[in-house]
Order: C-alpha cells, then sequence, then structure tokens
C-alpha cells in the first residue's frame, strides 16, 4: 500500500494530476511529439549551404590618366579563399599569418578574404559556418569548389589548390 500511495504522489508531483504522461505508452508519445517539434524547429532555422554569388570581374578605378580623366579598368577574376574565423579564436589566429603570406605571395593570383564572424555574425550565417575557422575555396566564377573545417596549414591549401586543379604558380 506504501508503493501505490508513493506512486500517486510522485504522479501528482509533475502537475499533470498523475494521468497517462506519467506512465505507459502517454509518455512516449509527448516525448517524440517535443523532439519532432524541435526537428522542424532546427531544420527551419538551419542556415543555407549556398555558395554566396560573387562577380566574376570586379570593376575598380585605375590611376588617373595623363589627360586628367579616370578610367575603370576590369580586373581578372581570381580563384578565392574565405576563412571565417574570428580574432580571438586560438586556431583562427594561428592561420592569420598564412593567410597573410598567402595574400602577399599569391597577389594577382588568389582572392584571400578573412571574415570575423564573432564581429559579423551576419556572415557566419550566409556562408552556413558551423565551426571557426571555416576555410572555403572558390573558382573564379564564384563557385564553391571545396570547404574545410578548423586549423589549414599553408601546404595542405596550396595542395588542395593543386587537387582542385587551379594552377597558382607565379
Amino acid at each position: 500500500m506504501t508503493e501505490i500511495n508513493e506512486k500517486k504522489t510522485n504522479d501528482a508531483a509533475c502537475g499533470c494530476g498523475g494521468g497517462s504522461c506519467c506512465s505507459g505508452p502517454g509518455k512516449w508519445i509527448w516525448i517524440i511529439m517535443a523532439l519532432a517539434v524541435a526537428g522542424v524547429l532546427i531544420v527551419k532555422h538551419s542556415p543555407k549551404h549556398d555558395a554566396p554569388s560573387t562577380p566574376v570581374a570586379s570593376v575598380t578605378p585605375s590611376a588617373v590618366l595623363a589627360s586628367g580623366t579616370n578610367a575603370v579598368t576590369q580586373e581578372k577574376a581570381l580563384p578565392r579563399l574565405v576563412d571565417l574565423g574570428a580574432g580571438k579564436c586560438i586556431p583562427c589566429k594561428m592561420m592569420a599569418p598564412i593567410l597573410d603570406d598567402l595574400k602577399k605571395t599569391l597577389a594577382g593570383k588568389l582572392d584571400v578574404q578573412f571574415i570575423d564572424v564573432w564581429e559579423n555574425p551576419d556572415a557566419g550565417k550566409k556562408y552556413g559556418i558551423n565551426v571557426i575557422p571555416t576555410q572555403i575555396f572558390y573558382d573564379a566564377q564564384g563557385k564553391e569548389l571545396f570547404r574545410h573545417e578548423g586549423f589549414f596549414g599553408k601546404e595542405d591549401i596550396l595542395g588542395k589548390w593543386r587537387e582542385l586543379a587551379v594552377d597558382l604558380t607565379m
């Protein structure tokens, strides 16, 4: 008899009055419904993994000509490496000198960009970032070729470009 009274006391403590949600198959229905709703919300609010659009050629003003007029030239579209991270993230800090070196040594061959997703959280959503740092490799037309999460060394980055058949030799 004590066990029955304890069961009723525990059932009443949940606030349902000891109904079917506390025992039997009824509680599983509530759990499954809650998980289904959570799953739908996660899918509905998850970022899209579409590559952001990139112009094929960018237009920049050139130097003032001898005649005193401004001329506009089209620059050659380049393959692009986008690193999404944060200035205070340790692996991201380790990536910084690698990105700077690539930017300098491959100027005119590769466009290297760093985006701080802690300062610009919308960029993290736009690019569908789950982990930082994340490196995204784009061809010259803006099509995503490869995505890597975590630290990626210089030789690994250059090797991946070779694997993707992108010539970065000077």
